[in-house]
């Protein structure tokens, strides 16, 4: 089977390949095309999966690894693609670092997928988007695209006017909350089931079934237990106890608003300006020493991974990232587990973005939601969950209503669309603002040059 990967000189792509390069079983991913606008960063990623390739000869059993070739043309990319995974960047890092700043300067968080960063970000990335979307539909319609680009739920929706349900959108942030809250209870995450709902960054861990029985009263009743895992340190026991659930740890951006902003605004450089300047020492590193390249990835993914969420955990005192979390398979394995359910019929279970399907009764029928699905040949279908509380639900509903305002504006190009996009958003208290928003992004960002006002 041949996979293509939109966004191929990305640098987590190689995080793809290990997975690829550790599934042996038959009908496996074969041929890996690389699909990127940037043959500088296209270039030094396949020097590191042919380094990667190299150093898992002796565990590949006489396999072959997937065979990898490169290119800057989307239809050649797409043709003949069993999966299509769709990871791209519109804009760059240089792009997240302003999204990040101007809000900042106006006094609003500036994360890159919450708030007003994230609805920058999507105003941007969504007419590209489409446009492979519209490219997938003419060139590969029998291909399952995976879309990991974010901001991943307002994406994967904007992407199903033109593939329908077989466009599936992943995260790995619900499944890793799951496994660390099982672990806590010492449970076997692969067998519990996660009562799990929301939006793509915006969702709640209401059960967590082993045996029958729902763990999670348990849990949340354990100050010991709660205290072993990220999420636990990020919200406290007490918080967690009061709302009788676990939030997804982007959560900590809307119930601690106000603590985060501060902390990001303290430090010298935001996240964005971070991962620019490493991965640009990255790729310039391992253009000039390519027979080090899969050493110096490894060295820079470790420090970026060290330093994920930092402002949050300094606000709420959580210490440093799990080391067992950051061993284990993150997005790389929903994809994989994605594929081969899909295409060797292997049943599984994912919490995925996909059409609601009246799972979530205060939603309508095709609001992309984050919820666990059943998987097989047929693709993904969600599975039934508790509902949303109203606290849960208001929120949920108000940021649905930004991402199809934000689907509206870059769709038409309207400016009063985005403008109330800005608006309506939880985080962004003020229609002036939300104003002034636009206007900075407008001018700064060169995707976004057509909603500069006249």
């Amino acid at each position: 089977m041949k996979l293509t990967i939109l966004g191929g000189g990305g640098f987590r792509v190689p995080l793809v390949y290990h997975a690829l390069l550790g599934d042996h079983g038959a009908g496996r991913i074969t041929d890996v095309m690389l699909y990127d606008t940037d043959r500088t960063r296209l270039a030094a990623i396949g020097a590191v999966l042919g380094q990667q390739a190299a150093a898992a000869s002796a565990e590949l059993g006489g396999l072959a690894a997937p065979v990898v070739t490169e290119t800057t043309d989307l239809d050649e990319a797409l043709r003949g693609a069993d999966f299509i995974f769709s990871a791209i960047r519109v804009g760059g890092l240089t792009g997240r670092t302003l999204d990040e700043r101007v809000a900042l300067d106006l006094g609003v968080l500036g994360q890159e997928t919450v708030g007003a960063g994230g609805i920058a970000y999507g105003l941007r990335t969504l007419p590209v988007v489409r446009q492979i979307a519209q490219r997938i539909a003419a060139v590969a319609p029998d291909a399952w695209t995976i879309n990991f680009t974010n901001p991943a739920g307002m994406v994967t929706e904007a992407m199903i006017p033109f593939l329908g349900d077989r466009v599936i959108g992943i995260c790995d942030s619900p499944s890793g909350l799951g496994r660390r809250a099982a672990l806590a209870l010492g449970v076997d995450p692969a067998t519990a089931f996660y009562d799990y709902a929301g939006l793509n960054h915006l969702g709640w861990l209401r059960g967590l079934r082993s045996g029958g029985v729902d763990r999670l009263p348990e849990l949340l009743q354990s100050p010991d237990a709660l205290s072993s895992f990220e999420e636990g340190r990020l919200f406290g026991a007490d918080w967690l106890r009061s709302i009788g659930s676990i939030p997804n740890e982007y959560l900590h951006y809307y119930y601690f608003a106000r603590e985060t902003l501060a902390a990001v605004q303290a430090v010298r450089q935001t996240r964005g300006a971070f991962l620019l300047e490493q991965q640009s020492t990255f790729y310039a590193d391992t253009g000039a020493h390519p027979d080090q390249a899969l050493e110096l990835w490894r060295k820079t993914r470790a420090e970026r991974e060290a330093t994920y969420m930092v402002e949050s955990r300094e606000v709420a005192d959580a210490g440093e990232r799990d080391e067992r979390d950051m061993a284990a398979g993150g997005y790389e394995q929903v994809a994989l587990s994605l594929m081969r359910a899909i295409g060797h019929n292997e049943r599984a279970s994912l919490i995925l973005n996909v059409r609601n399907r009246g799972v979530l009764r205060h939603l309508d029928d095709d609001a992309v939601v984050e919820v666990p699905c059943t998987v097989d040949a047929n693709g993904a279908l969600p599975l039934t969950v508790s509902q949303l509380s109203d606290d849960q639900a208001g929120l949920v509903c108000a940021v649905k209503a930004v991402e199809r305002t934000t689907i509206q504006a870059a769709t038409t190009g309207s400016r009063e669309a985005a403008q109330r996009a800005f608006a309506l958003h939880p985080l962004i208290d003020s229609v002036t603002v939300a104003h002034q928003l636009l206007d900075t992004y407008a001018a700064e960002l060169p995707g976004l040059r057509q909603f500069v006002k006249h």
